[in-house]
Order: structure tokens, then C-alpha cells, then sequence
């Protein structure tokens, strides 16, 4: 096969944005949130920043999937603007981390949730021993269901294209039906005006039942930590530059779609949030069993069917999650190897037009990322190393404005220079307090991006010359 096909038009652009961004966090994370600032208003703040910056992000973006509109996405730009090291960091950082432990994190989730009607599936339902590693139940369904979603995407973009925007759609919908009835039934009782009688007096909960009142820096602070959960939910917006090379127009819809995807998560989940705490008090929403706060906010809705209306919707958010990185990760991986930075076989495609050998490696390695037991982890680490790249790609449109100045840019990046410099300051500002404030959160992500720095090197001086 000679080239990618160029199928998806703005619409399948959109739905792989969102599809990628809406998995199982938004119906998690808030409680762990509430716990770190103990207050509805600033939790609201919170997912209101996260998706702000995510837009702000996604606008900015935009100018560099204009300019260059191919597969790989994010490494393309990078190894553009800063040249190959700085690509490959990414590149190796995303596939150690970023992609496949995401792909292994939400397919573990899927199982979880999948146990809720087969109770099998149980992670606590271990199969055997080895002594240096326990395989559950839900390992081998996990790997099961990345198995069976990258063997759909050897088999053409058309059917990713399909599976992708009908999972999204329906994760949608449901999501949104959830928001209308939740807020229908919510504003018929006095619970969203209580919990904002004192809303926006904060403190952070610590498991010991203690309480530490938050003001000044000591709020801002917290309100960055607990924005991990939020920003955690709304990765994932960039996927369809590592897709570009498909995309019809791809100068036009890229940046629309990156628009579009961004603005429609954000407000479905703050909308989300705010269903929340109009049905549960804030104590409700901090001390959700399990951290499930989109269940316990169901079971006000309707009874006991919540866990099982919930769970439904959790297995198809997460499965339609998965099939997202399934399918956009391979496409960077295809042009690393076209820039000898990835295995050869990479950077060649079938029959079918699609990465193949690309998509066999991503499926082994988010494998035995689920037997590894570390994929709660590998989230944390992805979550930081993802906001550091970030800063680093829209950086990257200063540096392409002064060294290209006559390049095509058929999309501008929005308020240029105002827009991307404040994403750069807020999203560095973040990186800094975690690495205050959370330093085993951070320094795990720097080791892996340090490792990639040290392959590359050894990579390097080993490669026989030309």
C-alpha cells in the first residue's frame, strides 16, 4: 500500500476527539477532587480550568496539524520545530506511557465494570501465582478486549471509522441523558442550594478523618493537584492529529474537529459535575463507594438499577475509549519508523492501509502492561509527562513563527500570541506545583522521558552509518 486514504470527514474527526477524551474518569475522579478541596464551588473551578486549558490547547494546536497535515501528529511537529531528539522523547514517552498504559488502565476499568454482571471477572479472582506477578481475572479480559480491538483496526480505517463514531455517539447521548434527567430530578429538591450555602469555604480531607483549611497559595496549590483527575479526563483531545494523514480537508477539519471535540467534552462535563451536586450532598460526592460518583449520583435517579445502568455505561465509554488509542497510536508510530526511530516494520502499512505491524507492537506492550499491575501509576506518570509535552508542542508554534514566517498556514492559532502563551504559563504553573507537592507523581514521569533521552543516544551511536 503506497499511502493512507483519506475517509474521515469532520464529523468522524469530532467523535474521534470526543470518543478518545470521555472514558471512565468523569464518573470517578470528582470524588477524589471533592476530598482534595472540600468544596462544590472550587471542584466546579476546577473541571471549569481543566477544560479551558484543554480548549485553549486544542485552538493552538490547530495552526500545526494546518501546516502539517500527515500522520504522526504530535511527533511530526515536534521533530519540526525542536528536530529529532525532542520527537523521539515523545514518541518513546507515548509509547512506554502515555498511549499503551492508558489503553492498559481503561481496558482494566472495562473489566472491572464488566464484573459488575459477571462476577468472575473480579480483579480479586486471581488465577494463579507466580510469585513475581498475580494474573486475575480481569487482567486476561483486558487484554482480551485490546487483542480483539486491535485485530477490528488491521481491518481498515472504515470500520475504525464506524465502531468509533457510534460508540461515541452513544457514550454521548447516554452521558447527556444522565446530565438532563439528573438535573431534572436535582432542582426539584434544595440539595444544590445547600451545598452551596458555604460552597466556597475549601479545606483538604485527609484519610484520617483531619481537616487542613485551604486559602491563599495553600488553595491554589490544592486546586492543582486535584485538576490531575480533571486534566486526566480530558487527555486524549489530540488523537486525531496522529490520524491527519485520513482525514478529508485535513487543513480545514483538523482544526475544527480539535475545536469541536474539546468544547463538547468540556461542557458535557461540567455539566456532568454539576448534576452531581445538585443530587448528592458534598459529602456524598467526596465519600462515593469505590469513588463511583456518577453511580451513587443514578441511585438517586433511579434505585438499585443505577449499578447496573451505570456499569452499561462505564463498558461502552471505556471500550469506545480504547478503540480510540488503538487506532491513533499506531499512526505515530508509522512515521517514527519512517524517520528511523521506531522498528522498520513500523513504518509500512497493509493491504488494508493501516500500520499493522504498528498496531501489533502497541497491543504486546499495553499487554503486559496489564499483567505489570503498575497501570495506576503509569496514569499518574502519563497525566504530567503529557502536560510537559504538551507545553513543549504549542511553544513550538513561536518557534515556527519566527523560523518559517512564509509557511502555508491555512488555520491560525486563535489570539495568537495571547492564547498559546497564557496555555504555556497556566500549564507550567501546574507542572510546578506537582513537582512541589506530589514529587513521586513527577519524578516517575522524568525518569521515563530520561530513559528515551539514553535510548536514543545508545540508538544513535549503534546505527551503522549510511
Amino acid at each position: 500500500m503506497s499511502g493512507f486514504h483519506r475517509s474521515l470527514g469532520l464529523w468522524d474527526a469530532t467523535m474521534l476527539v470526543a470518543g478518545s477524551m470521555i472514558g471512565s474518569g468523569i464518573f470517578i475522579v470528582s470524588a477524589g477532587m471533592m476530598r482534595d478541596l472540600g468544596s462544590p464551588a472550587w471542584l466546579l473551578v476546577a473541571w471549569v480550568v481543566a477544560g479551558v486549558l484543554t480548549v485553549l490547547a486544542a485552538l493552538s494546536y490547530g495552526e500545526l496539524a494546518s501546516m502539517m497535515p500527515k500522520a504522526g501528529g504530535q511527533f511530526v511537529y515536534l521533530e519540526r520545530a525542536y528536530g529529532r531528539l525532542t520527537a523521539f522523547l515523545y514518541g518513546w514517552t507515548a509509547f512506554t506511557v502515555i498511549t499503551s498504559g492508558i489503553i492498559a488502565a481503561v481496558a482494566v476499568a472495562f473489566a472491572k465494570f464488566s464484573a459488575v454482571f459477571f462476577p468472575v471477572l473480579s480483579p480479586d479472582n486471581v488465577l494463579f501465582d507466580l510469585g513475581f506477578v498475580k494474573v486475575s481475572a480481569a487482567q486476561v479480559y483486558a487484554v482480551s478486549a485490546i487483542l480483539l480491538l486491535t485485530w477490528f483496526n488491521t481491518r481498515g480505517v472504515e470500520s475504525s471509522k464506524t465502531f468509533t463514531t457510534v460508540f461515541t455517539t452513544a457514550k454521548i447521548a447516554a452521558l447527556l441523558a444522565l446530565i438532563v434527567v439528573g438535573l431534572a430530578v436535582g432542582m426539584g429538591t434544595d440539595v444544590l442550594a445547600t451545598n452551596f450555602t458555604d460552597g466556597w469555604r475549601a479545606a483538604t480531607h485527609h484519610a484520617d478523618g483531619t481537616l487542613s483549611p485551604l486559602t491563599g497559595a495553600a488553595l491554589l496549590s490544592a486546586l492543582g493537584v486535584a485538576m490531575v483527575g480533571s486534566l486526566f479526563s480530558s487527555d486524549g483531545w489530540n488523537s486525531i492529529t496522529f490520524i491527519a494523514g485520513e482525514v478529508k480537508e485535513p487543513q480545514r477539519n483538523i482544526p475544527r474537529s480539535l475545536a469541536l471535540g474539546t468544547f463538547i467534552v468540556t461542557l458535557l462535563y461540567v455539566l456532568a459535575n454539576i448534576t452531581y451536586l445538585s443530587l448528592l450532598p458534598s459529602e456524598g460526592v467526596m465519600h462515593a463507594e469505590a469513588d463511583r460518583v456518577g453511580t451513587a449520583a443514578a441511585e438517586v435517579i433511579m434505585g438499585s438499577a443505577s449499578v447496573s445502568v451505570m456499569a452499561i455505561l462505564i463498558m461502552v465509554s471505556t471500550f469506545g475509549c480504547i478503540n480510540s488509542y488503538v487506532l491513533t497510536g499506531p499512526r505515530m508510530y508509522y512515521a517514527m519508523a519512517q524517520e528511523g526511530l521506531f522498528f522498520k516494520q513500523a513504518g509500512t502499512l497493509s493491504v488494508k492501509g493501516v500500520p499493522s505491524w504498528a498496531l501489533w507492537v502497541q497491543c504486546a506492550w499495553s499487554c503486559v502492561l496489564c499483567f505489570s499491575g503498575t497501570y495506576g501509576d503509569l496514569l499518574d506518570y502519563a497525566t504530567f509527562a503529557s502536560l510537559l509535552f504538551y507545553i513543549v508542542t504549542i511553544a513550538g508554534i513561536f518557534i515556527l513563527r519566527k523560523r518559517e514566517p512564509a509557511a502555508p498556514r491555512p488555520y491560525k492559532a486563535f489570539g495568537y500570541p495571547l492564547v498559546p502563551a497564557l496555555y504555556i504559563v497556566c500549564a507550567l504553573g501546574f507542572c510546578l506545583n506537582l513537582l512541589v507537592f506530589k514529587p513521586a507523581f513527577t519524578f516517575g514521569s522524568l525518569v521515563i522521558v530520561g530513559l528515551g533521552a539514553v535510548v536514543y543516544l545508545v540508538t544513535m551511536r549503534t546505527r551503522p552509518s549510511a
